[in-house]
């Protein structure tokens, strides 16, 4: 499902298996008018059920989760939902995890400490929704 583009609502589901950083994103995320979290999930399987369920416009993954890994989950998710944006999180400097990120589909891979000033504007200006909603 599209986001409303004309109500500017981009609907968003966050994964990651440290619930305190994830509450902190949630929390950081609803700040913006333009951004709703619709739901959250702590390992890659819920994600990909949820994703599946709720249909969000783009989803925030941390690489490293139980169950099913970042790269696995994402790559999953670009193949079953090929418009959804799809942006990496991790506290990984390792090229080759980002890399791998990227050819499984990743639109983007973020560094948690760049979170505070390169996630929302990446989810909003950066032309991936847009991309996707066209």
């Amino acid at each position: 499902m599209a986001a409303d583009v004309s109500e500017g609502t981009i609907r968003v589901l966050l994964a990651d298996d440290d619930e305190g950083f994830l509450a902190s994103l949630r929390e950081l995320i609803e700040r913006q008018p333009e951004l709703s979290v619709i739901g959250t999930a702590t390992d890659g399987l819920a994600a990909i059920e949820l994703v599946d369920e709720l249909g969000p416009d783009a989803a925030v993954l941390d690489l490293h989760m139980p169950l099913l890994d970042g790269v696995s989950t994402v790559a999953r998710l670009r193949k079953d939902h090929p418009h959804l944006c799809l942006i990496a999180l991790t506290g990984d400097e390792a090229p080759a995890l980002h890399r791998a990120a990227k050819e499984s589909g990743a639109d983007d891979v973020l560094l948690k400490t760049e979170l505070v000033d390169g996630l929302v504007e990446r989810l909003t200006g950066a032309g991936l929704i847009t991309r996707y909603l066209g």
